[in-house]
């Protein structure tokens, strides 16, 4: 993105001290676009209000980390509370200073199977929908631990991945073939479960012998 001249600011939420929303709805009820919470939340809502993509990257949990949830869930403040129904679900909007016109998801798994994803890529989406803004592309990487048994695909994925990038500023979408190949099977599943199996045993084994 920065190659296409974008202006990106890139921020790691374990990096971060963000507390947990109380649930007390303040910025809603008593002053409305005013988190309670003074922490490093408020120099994140400057920077998202002046955005025009926001793009959330994670790694697949059970289904989010943690600080990666606080930030979710403190965009609360950033919305306008006005609700309206949207195809049959109740919806609401960032507030009109908010800048940001889409909504990326950038993931990586561990496990073999694009479905590993779902649940993250339905997250997502509902975020994007009950902010009013466009769901873009989803970039996966499926057992990404993987890449570093297959240099040469690894070298290839991110050279798309830099690529899809660019596309993406000067296209405003990146092509499903780029997508694909960024996501595509470094090798059969059941070589995956064995190569898997074989390293948690390794470990197994090792520790048994200290």
């Amino acid at each position: 993105m920065r190659s296409a001249k974008a202006e990106v600011t890139l921020l790691y939420t374990s990096k971060l001290k963000i507390k947990p929303c109380t649930g007390e709805f303040h910025c809603w009820f008593k002053k409305p676009g005013q988190c309670i919470l003074k922490d490093d939340m408020q120099s994140v809502y400057e920077i998202l209000t002046d955005s025009d993509i926001l793009i959330l990257a994670t790694p697949v949990y059970i289904p989010l980390p943690g600080n990666l949830q606080n930030l979710i869930n403190r965009l609360l403040a950033l919305m306008e509370p006005i609700l309206e129904n949207r195809n049959g679900r109740t919806r609401a909007k960032f507030f009109d200073k908010v800048k940001i016109k889409k909504i990326i998801l950038v993931a990586t798994s561990g496990w073999w199977e694009l479905g590993n994803f779902d649940t993250v890529k339905h997250i997502a989406k509902e975020i994007a929908a009950n902010v009013n803004v466009e769901f873009g592309d989803t970039i996966l990487r499926p057992h990404s631990t993987a890449l570093s048994s297959h240099p040469d695909d690894k070298k290839i994925i991110i050279k798309t991945l830099v690529e899809a990038g660019y596309q993406l500023i000067n296209e405003g979408k990146i092509s499903p073939d780029k997508l694909e190949l960024i996501s595509k099977p470094l090798m059969p599943f059941e070589d995956y479960l064995k190569e898997e199996t074989d390293y948690y045993l390794s470990i197994k084994k090792s520790k048994k012998l200290k």
